[in-house]
């Protein structure tokens, strides 16, 4: 909608003088007319009763001075100032569980390259999950970032708008962890360490680019496996910083066996036992985090996606944007041309019709010369 009105050509509205001045004095005629019109049915008698209009011709002087106040704003150029109101984009931090456990192979088979199923590792799914999400953001005003955490956190992507910057990174990391499985850190799970990160990126982001509208969300992808840290502490400064935590399980109650490794002397060591998905303690994490707890492949990786976009939506701010400038001059043209036709009807002589004419041709020749 057009929040104001400005004219590209302001000097020439001095002329609406005139057709004020001519409409003073057609309120005067008309005022004579209807005086004069009252005076002759109080004077003149005759058999047949008389009809006598108030007003006579006067209303196609009336639309003739409207349509010469059309055509004057016309010539000054008026233009429309439009305005957007939207929302903001969403800011997700995504807090990557890339612990040992995270190798397991108990989620839903996937096509591999020459078309046969395979059993894709929780790792695996989690990219696979990541990349539909970027899929889904418009990346006009969203960004994303993520940071990969075990025993401690490592940022593998800052906050960007950049879709190829992010579906890069998800297909160089896609096949494995950052961290090495022989390193024994790899087998710790720190919550408290993913968060911290999560909280640094946003604020050297802020420090970077200054405050951004947008709302700010984490999506943490784990199967609750062996965690460690203060927990409680970190959801706790997370919600210090207005950050929801949605939680996406990875995994089955079931579960798998956990990954072999080797040693420092080159043995190999056996599986530590089965790793299952903690679906109690995830949930008690996204409720203590004020956002809401998801399962691959027990929900629709669509569905997942686009309730946690549009919880982002929700709490983004309104903005409001200047639009365009929009040209309005032909709406007045428009009414000007629509006004004199309209008064003809009021036209009692043909000679009078003829002239109406010919001082329309004329002037609408006139105002193209000086629009164009």
């Amino acid at each position: 909608m057009f929040e104001g009105l400005r004219f590209a050509a302001p000097q020439f509205l001095w002329l609406l003088a005139a057709p004020a001045m001519l409409a003073v004095a057609w309120l005067w005629r008309v005022g004579r007319r209807w005086s004069d019109v009252r005076r002759l049915r109080a004077r003149r008698t005759i058999p047949v009763r008389e009809r006598l209009s108030v007003t006579g011709d006067l209303p196609f002087w009336l639309c003739a001075i409207l349509a010469a106040t059309s055509l004057i704003v016309a010539v000054a150029r008026p233009q429309g100032v439009t305005t957007v109101v939207g929302r903001a984009g969403v800011d997700l931090v995504v807090l990557q569980d890339g612990s040992a456990s995270m190798h397991v192979t108990d989620v839903a088979a996937s096509a591999g390259t020459a078309g046969e199923l395979q059993r894709d590792t929780r790792w695996q799914r989690a990219m696979t999950f990541l990349r539909l999400l970027g899929d889904s953001l418009s990346w006009n005003d969203d960004r994303l970032a993520l940071t990969v955490f075990a025993h401690i956190a490592t940022p593998q992507i800052r906050l960007t708008r950049d879709p190829n910057t992010v579906f890069f990174f998800l297909d160089h990391l896609h096949g494995r962890p950052p961290f090495r499985i022989e390193d024994d850190t790899t087998w710790d799970t720190n919550l408290e360490q993913g968060i911290a990160w999560g909280l640094r990126l946003l604020e050297k982001d802020r420090e970077l680019h200054g405050p951004s509208p947008n709302a700010k969300l984490f999506v943490m992808l784990s199967d609750g496996e062996s965690w460690s840290g203060e927990v409680a502490r970190s959801i706790e400064l997370a919600g210090q910083a207005h950050v929801p935590l949605y939680v996406i399980g990875v995994g089955t109650l079931a579960g798998g066996m956990l990954p072999v490794s080797v040693n420092t002397d080159g043995e190999v060591e056996p599986s530590p036992g089965r790793s299952r998905l903690d679906r109690p303690s995830l949930q008690r994490i996204a409720a203590a985090g004020g956002g809401q707890y998801f399962e691959l492949d027990r929900d629709p990786d669509r569905e997942i996606a686009n309730a946690i976009i549009d919880a982002g939506r929700r709490q983004a701010p309104t903005t409001t944007e200047e639009g365009r400038v929009q040209d309005l001059y032909w709406r007045f043209l428009a009414a000007g041309v629509a006004l004199s036709v309209a008064g003809t009807v009021f036209l009692r002589e043909r000679t009078e019709l003829s002239l109406q004419v010919a001082a329309a041709l004329a002037t609408a020749a006139g105002l193209l010369g000086v629009l164009w």
